[in-house]
């Protein structure tokens, strides 16, 4: 089978290869892609020789001073490629054959063939390699039948997948990734290879397996991923918070929801809606405080009171954890948590000014997405109660357009700050400030008084007046 290599860059590098005598290939992912017919601009090269001197040469092809990125340690080099508006990242390296450690999942790498390179692959969908050179170029060369697999949607190792992921367990989150990305199945002996191999996954560093994570939360239907973690045991490794929603319990005859289930169902409503990474993470994330607060009473059943407030403090944890940003993404998802149930409280009860003032001022920018999440989080199979939530989502939604254009409450600060209270009545730093401020922010998110300096002017100084301060100057004008 040929493969119709259009980009020129493959020419330039089959050409540059045959001068210098040494073979070249299309390897990987951007050969899968091909097939896929899902666009890709990382090129992967493997050459029958010094993958950075082939780099060193077809760059210079393209412009004498190009840059070019060399890792000796590695073996590799790199450099972008412009054509048509697009810019591709080519990456060379010569073929290796690799060995492992039981204590590490880096290699001990060797010169090696095409065919030993073929074999480290992880996947036979990603050991694919098409010729470069004028005698072979466009070939494909698919000794583990790649093509096959992706036309049966299968995801199966080169070789023996007990030896391959206990090699490199990553390699069963990217087994896991894939699948959830194309929709692909994994071969049964492959799975079974990943369920006995979780204990393998102590040796790769947070960071890997959080970029996996992201991955399949950015997947088109992250459940798919998210079922075959816990199906092959590596969530209860990697994310053991998500892995103990799993379950129902039950007590005389009353049982719960399978919080795992439902979060999975949530995380997809939001990935209908959204291709935002942080607040996917905030959807799994949104329930993650229940299993600690689950509490059953003889009266109202099974409750899980407080358990926005709890996972909100898990979360922290968590990212830390998985060495994920510690900075305002993890804010973000921090702070959707805390809030998710309270759209879903208005939403069961009158709609009051105050209480949308109150959102507002909590959610600040993030109040769209919050509404994107608890709009997610109905996942009922009574169709009249969730047109009914929905409904009244809609109608919080609206006094959210309505408020805001009023009374510009979103990120807004109090009229009258600490500075002005301290010069009007001639004190430093206390308490009275303090409770002089969270009036005039009450009165305002309350409705009592308007988001205006003059209003607010006026009830600092009655309530200053409360506390026994007076005005340094008695005439003092705003």
């Amino acid at each position: 089978m040929d493969v119709r290599l259009d980009n020129p860059i493959y020419q330039l590098i089959g050409e540059t290869a045959d001068r210098m005598g040494v073979q070249a290939f299309a390897v990987g992912g951007v050969v899968r892609d091909y097939f896929l017919q899902r666009p890709c601009t990382d090129i992967d090269i493997v050459c029958l020789g010094s993958g950075i001197d082939l780099a060193l040469e077809v760059a210079h092809a393209i412009r004498p001073d190009k840059q070019v990125h060399v890792f000796r340690n590695f073996g590799t080099a790199s450099f972008n490629y412009r054509n048509d508006d697009t810019v591709w990242q080519i990456e060379m390296v010569g073929a290796r054959k690799e060995s492992y450690r039981r204590d590490s999942r880096k290699p001990i790498v060797e010169n090696g063939t095409l065919e030993d390179d073929q074999n480290r692959r992880d996947f036979t969908i990603n050991a694919m390699a098409v010729g470069l050179n004028a005698n072979n170029f466009g070939q494909l060369i698919d000794p583990f039948g790649g093509i096959r697999d992706l036309d049966q949607g299968i995801i199966r190792t080169p070789l023996d997948p007990i030896v391959t992921f206990s090699d490199d367990p990553l390699r069963m989150l990217r087994a896991i990734r894939f699948a959830s990305q194309l929709n692909f199945t994994i071969a049964p002996n492959t799975f079974e290879a990943i369920k006995a191999n979780t204990s393998r996954m102590s040796i790769v560093s947070q960071e890997r397996i959080a970029t996996e994570l992201d991955k399949i939360l950015l997947s088109p239907k992250p459940s798919v991923g998210l079922k075959l973690l816990y199906n092959s045991g590596l969530m209860q490794v990697i994310l053991p918070e998500i892995a103990q929603l799993k379950g129902v319990e039950s007590v005389d005859g009353r049982a719960h929801k399978d919080n795992f289930y439902h979060t999975l169902t949530v995380v997809d409503h939001v990935a209908e809606k959204s291709n935002d990474l942080w607040l996917r993470w905030a959807a799994l994330l949104h329930d993650v405080g229940k299993p600690a607060t689950k509490r059953y009473d003889e009266h109202l059943g099974w409750t899980f009171h407080g358990h926005e407030v709890r996972g909100a403090k898990m979360v922290p944890r968590i990212f830390r954890r998985l060495k994920l940003p510690m900075d305002a993404k993890m804010r973000y998802v921090q702070k959707l948590v805390q809030l998710h149930l309270r759209p879903i409280v208005l939403a069961e009860e009158c709609v009051t000014d105050s209480a949308v003032r109150r959102l507002l001022f909590d959610a600040s920018d993030d109040v769209d997405d919050l509404m994107t999440l608890c709009e997610a989080d109905i996942t009922s199979k009574d169709e009249a109660k969730v047109r009914r939530f929905l409904a009244n989502f809609q109608l919080v939604r609206t006094k959210l357009v309505e408020l805001e254009e009023r009374d510009r409450i979103r990120n807004f600060q109090p009229p009258v700050g600490g500075e002005d209270i301290m010069t009007t009545f001639g004190i430093g730093p206390c308490r009275e400030i303090g409770i002089i401020k969270d009036a005039i922010k009450d009165a305002i998110l309350d409705g009592v008084i308007p988001n205006d300096r003059e209003a607010a002017w006026q009830m600092m100084l009655d309530e200053a007046k409360k506390l026994g301060l007076k005005p340094v100057e008695t005439d003092k004008q705003q």
